[in-house]
């Protein structure tokens, strides 16, 4: 085996582990061999998000709540009221308004003040009202383990003797008084034992046991009673052998309703929407018979309380503090529609098969790809296991985990990413000590990004140099000390190398004050002369910000001159077999160099060639001259740029078309012409270029130029 077969084998292999690392972990939480509280949190926050996304959002008008609210209690007085006004509300509910069924939501486990005991338990005989009671999942020392009266059980002792069920266990009860409980066609709890560990209402228990027997929820007591009490059972899936050891409990039986329930016979509570989705009636309105009859005939009626003093309010999915009575109306409704969903007890072997997918596809395809595709996979991975999850969750009515499969995608991309970027380093390293001395460190990352083919070989291709200079250097270090100027040079130089750097620069060497700088190199850039250009104007601004700094510590000011040429030149490792240099050269290099020479004579601070101004048509830029430098036979046009076109003042744009129309009539010989518009442009401004040309206007009377005079000025000097 070759040693890079060798190489990629064994990247496959660490990419398995990482997978399988993260695998096994996540499946022990799904299993529950090692379950991690941050994964149920963000399940329970997904199981929330399902359910506001999915709700109806609609009115159920087939239960309506008779509210303890708080206009109640204004006129009725304070909770608890005496008996014998609950006896002429329900007297009401059934003779006025013709209720089917009628739910308590409270607790009546002791006598009211007052004679109306009776009345009130006489109004429940042959009316179908259900009470409710409390289960306890604990009793104190000093407690009574029972109190008040249970209603029959739903399925007793001996029909569930040989089923192993973990029921929901209850270890005591606060019961209604017996009188009413005789008088009641049935009872329900009303407590909350599945409360979730975040405090959210989710589940609910359709049953508990106590002593053996189980007894319904006051949803499911009111769901029976509003159907016609039909017979109750427990729905197991049997093994082929008939037999139902080790099997599961698939479903409550209710009727011709087969409700599906986890293992605790509890379902997950079918919430419509937020609060109100329920008719809320107050009871006030009741007695006084100017509650609206065709909202209650026929209805089913929950007595329970919206009041805030009485505190009967649940966290839920779709409402922090929501009254607990719409609880019970969510669970009927949902009952009555076998509307509940459940979670299937293959979901856990789904899980593992789902994680193994995307754990498989995580190791093998990843690695292949560039950080784009890397990242789009992921979010592929994250989309598709919503759809999917999303299309069981409404289609199939399934309540399968999600965020194991999302969260297992998260910590897999980022072992798989780290891992993957300081295998990368390495390259990356080597690339720095090619061109790291050369080139900023971004380019570096950028040519490992993007896998460029880049060389050290000499190339020819068009580019732009940079060089800039320190005016009177020799005379400012002549005034200071070895190690004050190598302070003052660090100060400026740091500065300028980061104006180059950022904007995609290549700095080519440091000459004493000078630095030379090129774009286009190893990578090639399209906009080489826009970011040369860029680079100047940075640099200027880094020098005028050091002024401050530059005279508190006794030094003197700066002033740099920047020389910019764009056109085709050399570019390359270039030396001898001692020492080379990733350097450029070239007409262009050499032009770049004089131009910078000339920024001191003309009084500006950048000079560019021509074709730099054509790379970069949305800048303005003044002709400053046609010159013939030392080196160079064929003239050519200077400019001095002046910023983006667009944001060129109305002053400044006409002092740039009065210069020009002054600079065409001194090149056509009308040197009068010429010498009154540089006047009055430099009564404007006093710019050293007007001044020049005007020393030039006044040599040329006085001794006027060659016939053959093509207003080009030649510089002899470097």
């Amino acid at each position: 085996m070759s040693s890079a077969r060798q190489v990629r084998s064994l990247r496959l292999l660490i990419r398995l582990a990482i997978s399988g690392a993260a695998f096994l972990l996540f499946a022990l939480h799904i299993a529950s061999t090692s379950r991690f509280e941050i994964l149920d949190r963000i399940e329970n926050y997904l199981y929330d998000a399902r359910i506001r996304m999915t709700m109806p959002g609609t009115v159920d008008e087939r239960v309506v709540i008779i509210d303890i609210d708080e206009r109640s209690q204004l006129e009725l007085g304070q909770w608890p009221w005496p008996r014998a006004t609950l006896a002429a509300l329900v007297d009401s509910l059934f003779d006025d308004y013709n209720v089917r069924v009628l739910g308590l939501d409270v607790l009546f486990a002791e006598e009211g003040r007052g004679d109306g005991n009776e009345a009130f338990a006489e109004s429940l005989i042959a009316r179908d009202v259900v009470t409710g009671f409390v289960f306890k999942d604990s009793v104190g020392d000093n407690e009574p383990r029972t109190t008040g009266m249970l209603p029959a059980p739903i399925i007793r002792r001996a029909d569930i003797e040989d089923v192993a069920v973990p029921f929901v266990r209850a270890a005591g009860y606060t019961g209604s008084l017996a009188a009413l409980q005789e008088n009641a066609i049935d009872g329900g709890f009303f407590d909350a034992p599945l409360i979730d560990s975040d405090g959210v209402f989710r589940r609910a228990a359709l049953v508990q046991e106590f002593n053996g027997d189980l007894y319904p929820s006051l949803a499911l007591a009111v769901t029976r009673v509003a159907l016609g009490t039909p017979g109750v059972g427990l729905d197991f899936a049997a093994n082929a052998d008939g037999s139902m050891q080790g099997v599961d409990l698939e479903a409550f039986l209710l009727g011709d309703l087969r409700i599906p329930v986890n293992e605790q016979v509890a379902v997950f509570i079918p919430y419509r929407g937020p609060q109100e989705s329920f008719p809320y009636i107050s009871a006030v309105d009741v007695l006084d018979g100017s509650a609206p009859a065709e909202l209650l005939d026929d209805r089913i009626a929950l007595l329970g309380a919206s009041a805030a003093g009485l505190l009967d309010l649940r966290s839920t999915p779709v409402g922090q503090r929501y009254i607990g009575v719409e609880a019970h109306a969510n669970l009927i409704a949902g009952l009555m529609d076998g509307e509940i969903r459940r979670q299937p007890a293959y979901s856990v072997g789904l899980e593992i098969v789902l994680l193994l997918t995307v754990a498989v596809v995580m190791a093998l395809v990843l690695p292949r790809l560039g950080p784009l595709l890397a990242l789009s996979l992921i979010a592929g991975i994250f989309i598709a296991s919503m759809a999917f999850n999303f299309w069981m969750w409404s289609s199939l009515m399934l309540v399968v985990p999600l965020a194991s499969i999302l969260s297992y995608t998260i910590v897999a991309a980022l072992l798989h990413l780290t891992y993957g970027f300081f295998i990368e380093q390495r390259n990356k390293r080597h690339l720095s000590q090619i061109f790291g001395q050369y080139i900023p460190p971004k380019l570096v990352e950028e040519i490992d990004a993007s896998g460029a083919d880049v060389s050290l070989e000499g190339d020819t291709r068009e580019m732009s140099v940079l060089f800039s200079d320190v005016r009177s250097f020799t005379t400012i270090s002549e005034g200071l000390d070895a190690r004050e100027l190598t302070q003052l040079m660090n100060e400026f130089l740091t500065p300028f190398t980061r104006a180059i750097q950022e904007h995609r620069g290549t700095i080519d060497k440091y000459m004493g004050d000078c630095v030379m700088a090129f774009w286009g190199a190893p990578l090639d850039d399209e906009e080489h002369a826009r970011h040369a250009l860029l680079s100047a104007f940075d640099m200027l601004s880094a020098v005028e910000s050091l002024d401050d700094e530059f005279e508190r510590r006794g030094w003197p000011k700066i002033r740099v001159g920047v020389g910019i040429a764009s056109g085709d030149m050399n570019v390359g490792n270039m030396g001898s077999e001692f020492r080379v240099a990733y350097t450029v050269m070239g007409d262009t290099v050499n032009l770049g160099a004089r131009l910078e020479g000339l920024t001191k004579q003309y009084g500006v601070d950048i000079i560019v060639s021509a074709r730099t101004t054509e790379l970069v048509p949305d800048f303005a830029f003044r002709e400053l001259d046609l010159v013939r430098v030392k080196g160079k036979n064929e003239p050519v046009a200077i400019y001095e740029p002046l910023g983006p076109a667009a944001e060129l003042g109305a002053q400044s744009a006409q002092d740039l078309e009065d210069y020009a129309s002054a600079l065409h009539a001194y090149r056509e010989r009308r040197f009068d012409v010429a010498g009154q518009k540089f006047t009055e442009l430099r009564e404007r401004r006093d710019e050293a270029l007007y001044t020049v040309y005007l020393d030039r206007i006044g040599a040329f009377r006085r001794e006027p130029p060659a016939a053959d005079w093509d207003g080009v000025f030649d510089h002899l000097s470097k």
